[in-house]
């Protein structure tokens, strides 16, 4: 069995470089990586550099970044377990300039509160940053907690969003 060639694209962005992959036949966006994640994706031999499937994406996070999108309307494949899959469904509820809990993304699926270490762990295996908002979870007391991304990049990500007092990082 053959398997499909992934294509991608680099987006340039306030808090660099975004390397996106799709599906080449449903074109649905399969990973959105920042350099130095933790877990990110890199360019592979093999893989077909294809800019003009992403214009969707391009656009939408250009929007996003200017402040003029709260909501991605983007097709995501992320081919995760069943209780990776409930949790990062769950991170697409939190909305714009809101915060939520790992404790409150383990209730929302049905999990118990033992379950919240594993509710982490999906969440920073998220492949999706900043599409799948992981930098909208933080930690019960307040804090900044784990992000894949970089605590910094998090922090610029809600400061934008509105969430975190300051100037625009942007």
């Amino acid at each position: 069995m053959t398997v499909p060639t992934t294509h991608w694209t680099e987006v340039d962005s306030p808090v660099g470089p975004l390397l996106l992959t799709a599906d080449p036949g449903t074109g649905a966006l399969t990973s959105l990586s920042v350099p130095g994640q933790k877990g990110g994706r890199t360019v592979q031999e093999g893989w077909r550099h294809d800019p003009a499937l992403f214009r969707a994406a391009e656009e939408q996070l250009a929007a996003y970044f200017a402040g003029e999108l709260k909501e991605f309307q983007l097709e995501l494949s992320t081919g995760g377990s069943e209780f990776r899959e409930r949790v990062w469904a769950a991170l697409d509820t939190v909305p714009y300039g809101a915060t939520t809990t790992y404790g409150e993304i383990a209730a929302r699926i049905g999990a118990s509160r033992a379950a919240v270490r594993a509710v982490g762990g999906a969440i920073g295996a998220n492949p999706l940053l900043i599409v799948r908002p992981c930098h909208r979870v933080i930690g019960a007391d307040g804090s900044m907690t784990g992000y894949a991304g970089g605590l910094e990049r998090k922090m610029r990500l809600l400061t934008l969003e509105g969430r975190l007092p300051g100037s625009s990082l942007f």
